[in-house]
């Protein structure tokens, strides 16, 4: 839009604006907590906020969820791309897969910041957010499927408030197609007035620095990210390094799924190649193109930082230095009408866990044990015998962090792409028919080494109608890694309790659960570091 003003590559001044548009997205996260609805979003923080410049690049995101955060750009620039430009009080949605969104719960919305008596959009705030239900096959919209058309509503570009009115029959036709109206509508409120929060404040900015200052700041704090993360390459040791790992199952069948990267570092580019990766799978463990760039994004951020000893700006920038080839038709990009519910939560763990183990090969003082490797989803859902309505629950449970170089790992945490929170017991039990009777670290789970893994949790929620549920989850056959000598974690567990008795779940599946029945789930521990002598 307009040359950066000289005066913004004075530091000092650039630093301030980082924190000004970092604290704009923090902002509008905190306004969607506390304007939500349901427990996933206002206790759990399962969303994320973020500022994007004119071309739909990050300019600062909030300390939200990694998954979401590097995946988000996509979804922007495919609203502007099929939208085209959007115009005053527009707001559009999607949450599309095969768009740059995560998985079907994830709805992402984007407005344009227009200045009075300006052409077209100065900027652009989006929020994404996860929905505790979106439709499909069973409730919580994470089944075990084979498709995903099975797995909920999927929507496209679409303006859901066009002018500052909202589009009826948009509104309509999502909320007729979830099991949770009410829920629903109160969440995408939220996310709205996120919109608003961030839309008001860099109104704001501009009109206290102007147009042109604040144009400038975007597009110097861009430019300095791009920097950064080059300057952070030229750190890694040149060369080529594989590694690999796998996904236990898609939860049809009993054959692991490899997923393989070869990175190849040139002076101040790297390249991430996942050529050899399985083929896309029947179960919904397939991970969309968004969701391998996202966790590529975060892994090499984390060791960018780790070896810059600084923190790159909230958006990373536009991470140019780094192409990632991720081959069509595979788990790692999957093409339709393939399912991908755990493709956003657990195999972009497998892919994190896969890039940084081909970084330590490289910069061994910037690694770490796996974490858990997990988000350990449990989708419950049924008819609340209070309200005489529909509930579907949703969570992701913490477990074990890898240990460090650097020091032990944290326990009962989440880790990696997920960056939510423990739902609060009082939160469940007030909201859904449940009952936790227990929830506890797990002793002895976490890897030994001269810095042990973190323990895992167990949590244990009594079902107090008949419902449905599906649970998605990974390393229940083997336990996270250990790393220069250390052991690795204890695996997870999936385990129904009826009538005293203790049965084994599998570690993907939807099946009914009877009122009475106790759900017990069990995350892994952390890797251990180093020798224990």
């Amino acid at each position: 839009m307009m040359e950066t003003p000289l005066a913004l590559r004075d530091p000092i001044r650039l630093e301030i604006f980082r924190h000004l548009l970092s604290a704009l997205a923090g902002e509008m996260g905190a306004t969607l907590r506390r304007a939500a609805y349901s427990p996933n979003i206002k206790e759990r923080r399962d969303y994320s906020c973020a500022l994007f410049d004119q071309a739909g690049r990050p300019v600062a995101m909030g300390d939200h969820m990694p998954v979401h955060l590097g995946a988000m750009p996509m979804s922007v620039r495919a609203a502007l791309d099929e939208l085209g430009p959007l115009g005053p009080g527009d707001v559009a949605a999607l949450n599309d897969p095969f768009r740059g969104g995560t998985h079907l719960p994830d709805i992402t919305l984007v407005a344009p910041v227009h200045v009075e008596g300006e052409p077209g959009a100065l900027a652009y705030v989006a929020a994404r957010a996860h929905h505790a239900d979106v439709g499909g096959m069973a409730p919580g919209s994470m089944p075990l499927a084979t498709e995903i058309f099975q797995e909920g509503l999927r929507i496209p570009p679409v303006l859901l408030v066009r002018g500052g009115e909202r589009v009826r029959d948009v509104w309509r036709l999502i909320l007729s197609n979830v099991r949770t109206p009410g829920e629903r509508e109160g969440d995408l409120d939220a996310q709205l007035a996120a919109l608003e929060a961030g839309r008001r404040r860099l109104l704001e900015l501009v009109g206290r620095r102007g147009i042109a200052e604040v144009a400038g700041a975007m597009a110097g704090l861009l430019e300095y990210a791009d920097r950064l993360v080059r300057a952070g390459i030229r750190l890694i040791p040149g060369g080529v390094y594989e590694a690999a790992d796998a996904l236990e199952d898609d939860g049809f069948g009993d054959e692991p799924l490899p997923i393989r990267v070869r990175l190849t570092v040139r002076q101040d580019e790297v390249e991430a190649d996942f050529s050899g990766s399985a083929p896309q799978a029947r179960g919904g463990v397939n991970a969309v193109e968004a969701i391998t760039a996202s966790a590529t994004r975060y892994a090499l951020r984390i060791v960018i930082e780790r070896l810059l000893g600084q923190a790159l700006p909230a958006g990373g920038g536009d991470m140019s230095a780094l192409r990632v080839v991720a081959p069509a038709g595979t788990v790692v990009a999957a093409r339709l009408p393939a399912s991908v519910a755990a493709g956003n939560v657990e195999t972009s763990q497998r892919i994190t866990d896969v890039l940084l183990m081909a970084l330590a090969q490289a910069v061994p003082e910037a690694a770490a044990a796996q974490s858990q490797g997990t988000m350990n989803n449990l989708t419950v859902g049924g008819v609340d015998p209070r309200s005489g309505e529909p509930f579907a629950y949703y969570e992701t449970m913490g477990g074990g962090m890898g240990g460090g170089a650097d020091g032990p790992g944290l326990s009962g945490v989440h880790v990696h792409m997920s960056n939510s929170l423990n739902t609060p017991i009082e939160a469940l039990e007030h909201a859904y028919p449940v009952r936790v009777e227990r929830y506890a670290l797990l002793r002895g789970t976490g890897g030994q080494g001269r810095h042990a893994g973190g323990e895992g949790l167990r949590r244990d929620v009594r079902l107090l109608v008949d419902t449905d549920v599906s649970v998605l989850s990974e390393r229940r056959r083997a336990g996270p890694a250990g790393l220069a000598g250390g052991g690795s974690g204890a695996p997870g567990r999936n385990v129904l309790i009826r009538d005293g008795a203790e049965s084994d779940l599998p570690s993907k599946g939807t099946f009914p659960l009877r009122a009475g029945d106790i759900l017990s789930l069990r995350s892994p521990g952390g890797g251990g570091w180093g020798p224990t002598a």
